[in-house]
């Protein structure tokens, strides 16, 4: 992000939190297309590009995401390229009803959460 210096008259570049060492894309098949663009930059060069500038990005940089299924409208597809830069995907289907009062009784403190090695 580049911002204005009060009475310099220039711009300076600001790291956003793509910068971090992990960056979390939450439904990311959600984003438009530039975001989309500009993330697998980052993912695929490891580098960010603002205007005329490339700003390099930490040498650990990981990206963790999730995405809501194809169906739900609003959603597109990820390009090949940008899903193929990700190590796994993980299908989380939705509980069944005793666990899912499970995790409300867990959330709303009712009971604790039993801890094995």
């Amino acid at each position: 992000m580049y911002y204005s210096e009060a009475g310099k008259g220039a711009f300076r570049f600001q790291p956003g939190p793509v910068f971090g060492n992990i960056l979390l894309a939450d439904e990311i098949n959600r984003a438009p297309a530039k975001v989309q663009a500009a993330l697998l930059e980052a993912m695929e060069e490891r580098q960010v590009t603002v205007g005329q500038s490339t700003h390099p990005l930490p040498d650990l940089f990981i990206v963790m995401a999730t995405q809501n299924p194809i169906e739900q409208e609003g959603t597109y597809p990820l390009p090949e390229a940008q899903t193929d830069r990700f190590l796994m995907k993980v299908l989380v289907d939705y509980p069944a009803p005793a666990d899912e009062l499970g995790v409300l009784r867990l959330l709303r403190d009712e009971e604790r959460a039993a801890l094995a090695p």
